[in-house]
């Protein structure tokens, strides 16, 4: 299981002043945090809502000139401006590196799968047309195909896309969450090269008691045959889902990862009883 930081987005409350500021303690301690928690891609979102193009292509190069001269982790450029996707690409200069992302629309497709095939980078997919989000998986399994096809124009291999089904709040819609999962389901069978991703805390948005919503539907996403999920590495409980699911999907051989972060906890544990 791939897992994206999500702490690095403008949107976030204090992120937006570390971005404005260049604040380079605060952006490291974030990016190295996540590192350590397990985090196999570092997500850098620089869009405060503020800024001109011209502040978030800046913003984009130091944020990630910053991080990669101390992290080793790969980052995910996450924006929705193409132009600000190549600013950090280039600033990568052929290190690994995820694109956060394209929508199955003529436009963003002719713009961004050329980056992602120049700069050999992965590529996240949304399942989202012209039209929106789709209702249906049918619907979404649709925008998928047309994703693919406009990949292999471009040359893009699917080995290196990451499909994303979204994920809407089952509290506007209580059908949404199994739509979802069963999308999963579908793109792992229509495109077993490729690899799925979503954002998972949209799921419990507008209900109580988001974090058990947040790992149950986890837990059945990971099942449906999730690869990647966008979330907080430094929620140790959200974590140790993960683990747990893992290793009853039989993902974690010899339940070897499981029993480390067991031991971890236990030691934690002993630790603050002293």
């Amino acid at each position: 299981m791939i897992i994206i930081g999500e702490k690095i987005n403008a949107s976030l409350a204090g992120i937006k002043t570390i971005i404005e500021k260049r604040d380079e303690a605060g952006l490291l301690e974030l990016a190295t945090t996540q590192s350590s928690a397990g985090a196999g891609f570092i997500d850098v979102n620089v869009g405060t809502g503020l800024g001109s193009r011209e502040d978030e292509i800046l913003w984009m190069q130091w944020a990630i000139k910053t991080i990669q001269e101390q992290v080793d982790t790969p980052i995910c450029i996450d924006s929705a401006d193409p132009t600000v996707l190549e600013a950090g690409l280039r600033i990568r200069n052929g290190r690994p590196s995820l694109i956060n992302s394209t929508k199955a629309e003529e436009k963003s497709l002719a713009q961004v799968l050329p980056l992602a095939s120049q700069y050999e980078s992965s590529l996240v997919g949304l399942a989202v047309d012209e039209a929106g989000i789709p209702k249906t998986v049918e619907g979404r399994l649709r925008a998928c195909e047309k994703i693919a096809a406009a990949c292999q124009k471009h040359g893009v291999s699917l080995e290196n896309v990451y499909f994303d089904p979204l994920v809407l709040p089952v509290s506007t819609d209580v059908k949404q969450g199994l739509v979802t999962l069963n999308t999963i389901v579908e793109i792992k069978k229509q495109f077993p090269e490729a690899k799925t991703a979503m954002g998972l805390s949209n799921v419990s948005y507008g209900l109580p008691g988001r974090s058990r919503l947040n790992i149950a539907f986890l837990h059945m996403a990971i099942c449906a045959g999730l690869d990647a999920a966008i979330l907080d590495p430094l929620d140790e409980t959200l974590m140790a889902a993960v683990k747990t699911a893992e290793v009853l999907t039989g993902r974690d051989r010899h339940c070897r990862r499981y029993t480390r972060a067991f031991r971890k906890c236990v030691e934690l544990e002993r630790g603050d009883e002293r």
